[in-house]
């Protein structure tokens, strides 16, 4: 009631609302209100007059019965005549008394259905009804003929089935063939055809296979000259997929499977086709415009299934099933899975941009993990390719999502070479989080004065057409914007340390540990402050736990150095035991044979000591020096000259270490090289005597670099090194001069040969004297230049050649 009354004391508009309004448009407003009110009643009105209308007449009327039965005449002498005609011989008293009972009683089979019209149906209905009802019920049932069931026919939105009738034999020929079973046993009803020689089978099946690569090659070239026109022939070239000759089946879909991943290489646009909206649909376009849906709307759905066919051949493989029709035995599915899975590698990395390259994923990347090494390696390569060339990071950020899911639902049984693939991302920059006062937008908000004051309406006007302006150039450019970049790798980078993080937490004794402690130190200096004190406290443990080998302790030390090498310059922590155990693994790295290892020391070196200068103590880089140099001793060329590089630059770090090329001792105490702490072996009472013995080293490099420390490592002037050497880092310098593939850098020369390419004139006898005499008698006797050695040996050197001397 309150509702009410205030509705109807509402108050009249204001004089400042009535200058506003004018008085036509208040008496429109008054008139329609009113209007809406009498409408309002009407209706209600009609509503209860038709309620109480509807209950009078249930009330009044009494219930009559939906259906009369009216029996004719003839129906009784029917009856009459079906008692008579029932087997009654053979009956028993009961039951014929019973079937009597039920043939007097109006069924449904036995009343006439002409007759049982609906009472309360109009005329029309009635008549319809009366004429379904006299026609005559098929009540007899046909015979289920036995059906074939062929490939069905997929059309643009579901599947038609396809089947035919099973060929039924003459009566004759049924009769007929037990008689040919009798007489020839268990032998097959049709004669096999010519028995064909191997050399002609081959003929036959090469035949073959250049009328099939003729019709491959005609289709391909049609769809290249004109993909427009003849994209509905891509269709006719992927129906050769479905090959049934068993004699070229494997080789023809081989080379429909390349030839199709050629073909949609060469004709699939440079960006993502979407499905048009049902507006775009119903309006009218231009005629080229129309050609071009079309074009794109048959690739895509080509495409779509030429992916599944692709898949298919592959799960077929996997699951080791059989086609029906047998063309293509089970021995041969591997070679073309192995196809499949190369052209699927292929699109992976060929159209990053086009549609279902997700899809594209999700078949590879499983196979990263399978027994077959010659699969694996195909699926590990395309995606490290991938990648690489990714700049922009949405196929990056989608093949992580993959990895990282397979990943976790195998619990972490994997390949290495999965992991070790993340070590190929492009990720230089992440979004770093800051603090929440920077984070929080500053809001200030401007009074009517300020804006007046400040911006006018014409700078408002110009600055609004110079933003308009600059999204179209970047929208011209097509630029990704720096931000969406940044995000993307942020996400990307977050899925790896997830990753990385859960094998470190439950999976620290697999064989994905290397991986991981690998891919933390590459990516390390990006982790954020939040994870770096728990994270070095996870690898000093696994340090000292003692089941790493020195390779993966490696790992874990430069890892650590990453972390505090980038954001982690603002946290005050002297890691001594890192560089403890790293001092003490120095000695342990191979001398006999090449080593990967030492490539890991030279980072973790330059980490260590040349960017971390201003952390580390004098005597603590004499100690490094010292135990590097008498390491150069026992390792090979390659190990041997990236450590004198790295003593090179410890030497420029840290200058007062020229110490150390004195004989005179400089402090107390005797240097101990036995002892693994860097500040107590006292290395400042020893000196590089190494220098002088690698001085005779056989490589000329060594030589070099051994004289260059010896002059205190001179940048300029007597002493010091060429450019070539000088300017390459100590890691550069060891995978220059490796020795893994047993090479010599600089190749070592020929030695000079030991015989002579002619003989001397003259004197052949150092002494004179009896080269005269021999003269003299070889001028006296001159036939004793020809010796016969057949007169003067025994009986049985008869057949010895005369020797001319």
């Amino acid at each position: 009631m309150g509702n009410a009354k205030r509705g109807q004391n509402k108050r009249r508009p204001s004089f400042r609302k009535l200058l506003k309004t004018s008085n036509v448009k208040i008496d429109n407003k008054t008139k329609n209100k009113a209007f809406k009110q009498t409408n309002v009643v009407k209706k209600q009105r009609k509503e209860n007059r038709k309620l109480k209308q509807a209950i009078s007449d249930v009330n009044s009327k009494t219930p009559q019965p939906l259906e009369r039965y009216h029996k004719n005449p003839d129906d009784l002498e029917d009856e009459e005549e079906f008692l008579e005609t029932l087997p009654t011989d053979m009956m028993e008293e009961d039951d014929l008394e019973q079937i009597r009972a039920m043939a007097q009683r109006a069924s449904f089979i036995t009343r006439d259905l002409s007759s049982c019209a609906p009472v309360h149906a109009k005329k029309r209905k009635a008549e319809q009804a009366a004429a379904y009802e006299k026609n005559p019920r098929k009540m007899k049932k046909k015979e289920e003929k036995e059906l074939i069931h062929l490939l069905p026919i997929k059309d643009k939105t579901r599947l038609i089935p396809q089947s035919m009738e099973k060929p039924v034999q003459p009566k004759e020929q049924e009769e007929e063939e037990p008689d040919q079973e009798d007489a020839w046993g268990n032998e097959e009803e049709v004669q096999p055809g010519p028995v064909l020689s191997p050399e002609e089978q081959f003929h036959l099946r090469a035949e073959k296979l250049l009328e099939r690569k003729e019709r491959i090659a005609r289709l391909g070239s049609a769809i290249l000259a004109d993909p427009n026109a003849n994209i509905k022939k891509v269709k006719e070239l992927r129906s050769m997929l479905m090959e049934t000759d068993p004699s070229v089946a494997v080789t023809v879909r081989k080379l429909v499977m390349v030839s199709l991943m050629e073909i949609f290489k060469d004709i699939v646009p440079s960006y993502r086709i979407r499905p048009l909206t049902e507006t775009e649909k119903s309006t009218r376009v231009k005629k080229e415009t129309q050609q071009l849906r079309e074009f794109e709307e048959g690739l895509v759905s080509q495409y779509k299934f030429y992916l599944e066919n692709l898949e298919q051949v592959v799960k077929d493989w996997k699951q080791k099933r059989q086609k029906a029709s047998e063309a293509v035995s089970l021995e041969c599915y591997r070679g073309l899975a192995e196809v499949a899975i190369r052209c699927l590698c292929e699109l992976l990395v060929a159209l990053p941009h086009f549609n279902f390259h997700n899809n594209i994923m999700v078949v590879v990347v499983p196979h990263m993990n399978d027994q077959a090494r010659q699969v694996s390696a195909m699926c590990c390569d395309a995606v490290r390719t991938l990648l690489k060339q990714d700049k922009l990071g949405e196929a990056s950020l989608g093949m992580v999502k993959v990895i990282s899911g397979i990943v976790k639902s195998r619990n972490y049984h994997v390949k290495p070479e999965m992991l070790k693939t993340l070590m190929c991302l492009r990720i230089k920059e992440v979004e770093v989080k800051r603090d929440s006062e920077d984070l929080k937008p500053k809001q200030r908000f401007m009074t009517f004065q300020e804006k007046k004051k400040n911006l006018s309406r014409m700078q408002r006007k110009w600055k609004k057409a110079e933003e308009k302006l600059q999204k179209e150039l970047m929208e011209t450019e097509a630029t990704e914007s720096k931000a969406k970049k940044l995000k993307l790798h942020t996400e990307t980078l977050n899925i790896v340390f997830l990753i990385y993080f859960r094998i470190l937490k439950k999976a620290q004794k697999s064989v994905l540990l290397p991986c991981v402690l690998e891919g933390l130190a590459k990516f390390a200096h990006l982790i954020n402050l939040e994870f770096f004190d728990d994270l070095l406290t996870v690898l000093h443990t696994l340090i000292v736990s003692g089941d790493l080998s020195n390779r993966e302790s490696l790992h874990c030390v430069q890892t650590a150095f990453h972390i505090l090498s980038g954001q982690g310059d603002v946290l005050n922590i002297d890691p001594l035991k890192f560089y403890t155990h790293l001092y003490k693994t120095l000695l342990t790295l191979s001398a006999g044979q090449f080593s990967e290892e030492t490539g890991i020391v030279l980072q973790c070196l330059d980490v260590m000591l040349s960017k971390r200068r201003k952390q580390v103590n004098l005597l603590r880089a004499q100690a490094f020096l010292k135990r590097l140099t008498t390491l150069s001793l026992h390792v090979l060329t390659d190990a041997a000259i990236g450590i004198l590089s790295a003593n090179r630059t410890i030497m420029h770090a840290f200058p007062k270490t020229d110490i150390m090329l004195d004989n005179e001792m400089q402090g107390s105490g005797v240097y101990n090289p036995e002892i693994d702490e860097p500040e107590y072996c006292n290395p400042q009472s020893t000196s590089l005597w190494e220098l002088h013995t690698l001085k005779r080293h056989y490589h000329p490099v060594v030589r070099k670099f051994a004289a260059h420390l010896l002059k205190g490592a001179p940048s300029e002037g007597n002493g010091s090194l060429n450019v070539e050497l000088s300017r390459r880092l100590p890691v550069q310098l060891f995978e220059d001069y490796s020795v893994k593939d047993m090479t010599f850098n600089p190749p070592v020369g020929a030695p000079p040969t030991q015989k002579k390419d002619r003989f001397t004139i003259g004197y052949a006898l150092l002494d004179a004297r009896l080269q005269t005499h021999i003269d003299t008698v070889l001028e006296v006797e001159p036939e004793l230049t020809t010796l016969d050695f057949s007169k003067h040996g025994s009986p049985g050197e008869d057949d010895m050649k005369t020797l001319v001397v």
